[in-house]
């Protein structure tokens, strides 16, 4: 169904080239996950498939890709799109239309699909992905998770043979995401449909390939099955690093063989007391932010319910909940730029002056107290190079002339982005990260990211822990909207969980995820009962000569 011939991409201004003498075949039917880390190639391997590389994108293509028999050279994006359905990383960019129900129909017209048949399928694809209740909503109004549903959805109602998915779950929450991916399941066991998926966050993907392709960073791509190709990847899920750590052959892809394979382990384990997954926190953390009564309505609806919080120095804190559930209504209202009914937010501040609402000072005050990263970094990227951005925040925070502040965190996050691309041109991990170190330049008391580890692979998540540890070691407080359960696993102190408005749940990481079966990661799901969140604790835990660790 896709074939890749001796395929070489090269960009104007690349030294080497993306991808390099490519070979492989995708096979109709199949659901074929491409890993690598972040920048190495994955969105122009997929961009191939339906043309937009190098039609849209620019640069030099050499080989030939094969795509349902047509050669993608002499065929542009639009002459695909009947073979082809792409959902990029960013849903906002796709959309054409004002409201769900009239996206999901907007291929279809495109397509000239009879009016019966295109109501037929709306109605399919709404009941599919759950956004029936959302049908006469405007895009605009809807959150990230549910702005990437329906994006997948207005390409699955056109019925394409082949499916393009560039990081398809990165905005979901666990329960969406394992929708979206049983819904892709069906399309690709019942309908025959191939499937070529890029994703980060390889846990939740992984169990439900049937090929994987990983791109190592030198231009190559390496196929095969995924327990072969895993096996010696410098990227893996926690539950292929437990695997390697155990020892087990084959590598288990589902918490189901996981569990069976990990009998032993457990029983090595015993009794033991695994060590922190998480350094203690010291007892007198001051105050940093006080919010009482916080309350968001947009249009009349309530978005946060009168939530109380605070946040203390040198803690790091994860925000969890559903999509929609007003993660991100609640922190826009503590930085102050977004909208707050009622209630108060203040701030503590260095100097140890009164404390101070963000919401009644201008915006540079405001940032030097509270710095905030929105789920889409690019709202905050508006000039003309890498460098350019960087010069800026090294300015704005006041470094001295000729610093690199900025830079250095960059490259601890994204290294080896030359300073003369445009930000647009970065992928959306690479953006994210760009913003981030615009943002840590500043270096506020409190840090609120929304989404930070979308787009990012698990090398950059490991960086942005380094960052955020660094951080709470200054004695800040720092806040993580997030749906990945591993990172908040390894990164978080303290979880708060939000529904309908109303924290549910606050307290420490390991009370609050281990007792949800939704947001368990996966080595707790493995090794329960026993109390271990990551893949670091057991391997410290597992005697390397195999003897029993109580020995």
């Amino acid at each position: 169904m896709i074939t890749f011939d001796q395929v070489t991409v090269q960009y104007e201004d690349a030294a080497e080239p993306v991808l390099r003498d490519v070979d492989l075949t995708v096979e109709e039917g199949e659901l074929c996950l491409v890993v690598g880390h972040t920048g190495v190639g994955k969105s122009t391997l997929l961009g191939a498939v339906n043309g937009l590389v190098p039609h849209f994108t620019g640069g030099t293509l050499y080989g030939r890709v094969l795509v349902g028999g047509r050669d993608t050279a002499g065929h542009p994006p639009r002459e695909l799109a009947d073979v082809v359905g792409v959902v990029g990383q960013d849903p906002l960019d796709g959309f054409v239309t004002d409201t769900v129900e009239e996206e999901l129909a907007y291929t279809m017209e495109q397509l000239a699909v009879p009016p019966a048949t295109m109501r037929k399928r709306v109605e399919e694809t709404l009941d599919l992905l759950g956004l029936a209740d959302l049908r006469h909503r405007a895009l605009h109004e809807l959150s990230g998770g549910q702005q990437q549903r329906v994006a997948i959805g207005s390409v699955l109602t056109a019925h394409p043979r082949i499916l393009v998915l560039d990081e398809p779950t990165s905005a979901l929450d666990p329960t969406a995401a394992e929708e979206v991916l049983a819904a892709v399941t069906r399309l690709v066991h019942d309908l025959g449909v191939t499937v070529l998926l890029a994703e980060h966050r390889l846990e939740r993907v992984v169990q439900y390939a049937d090929r994987v392709i990983h791109l190592p960073g030198d231009g190559r791509a390496v196929s095969g099955p995924p327990a072969e190709v895993l096996r010696t990847t410098s990227i893996a899920p926690p539950i292929v690093e437990l695997g390697r750590a155990a020892g087990w052959n084959p590598l288990p892809l589902s918490i189901r063989d996981a569990r069976r394979a990990a009998a032993p382990v457990r029983t090595r384990l015993g009794a033991a007391v695994p060590g922190p997954a998480r350094p203690p926190l010291a007892a007198d953390r001051p105050a940093l932010l006080t919010a009482r009564g916080v309350t968001v309505t947009h249009h009349g609806v309530p978005a946060v319910r009168a939530v109380d919080l605070t946040l203390r120095g040198g803690e790091v804190t994860a925000l969890m909940g559903r999509n929609g559930s007003g993660k991100s209504s609640l922190l826009w209202a503590l930085q102050g730029s977004g909208p707050r009914q009622a209630g108060s937010v203040t701030v503590a501040t260095a100097d140890g002056s009164k404390p101070r609402d963000p919401g009644k000072l201008s915006a540079a005050e405001a940032r030097r107290l509270v710095g905030l990263v929105p789920q889409t970094p690019t709202d905050l990227l508006y000039l003309e190079s890498v460098k350019q951005e960087l010069d800026q925040a090294d300015a704005e925070s006041h470094i001295a002339a000729g610093g690199t502040r900025a830079r250095t965190v960059l490259d601890r996050l994204a290294p080896g982005i030359p300073d003369t691309t445009h930000p647009r041109d970065l992928s959306e991990g690479q953006k994210l990260a760009l913003v981030l170190a615009i943002q840590l330049t500043a270096a506020p008391r409190v840090l609120l990211l929304d989404e930070p580890t979308r787009g990012l692979d698990y090398r950059a998540k490991s960086e942005l822990i380094r960052v955020v540890d660094d951080l709470a070691a200054e004695g800040r407080a720092v806040v993580i909207s997030t749906h990945d359960v591993e990172f908040v696993a390894r990164a978080a102190d303290r979880v708060v969980v939000m529904a309908e408005g109303d924290v549910v749940a606050d307290g420490p990481t390991t009370e609050v995820i281990v007792a949800s079966p939704v947001f368990a990661p996966q080595t707790a799901k493995i090794l329960a009962p026993l109390p271990y969140l990551t893949v670091d604790q057991v391997s410290a835990a597992l005697p390397s000569d195999g003897t029993d660790p109580q020995s």
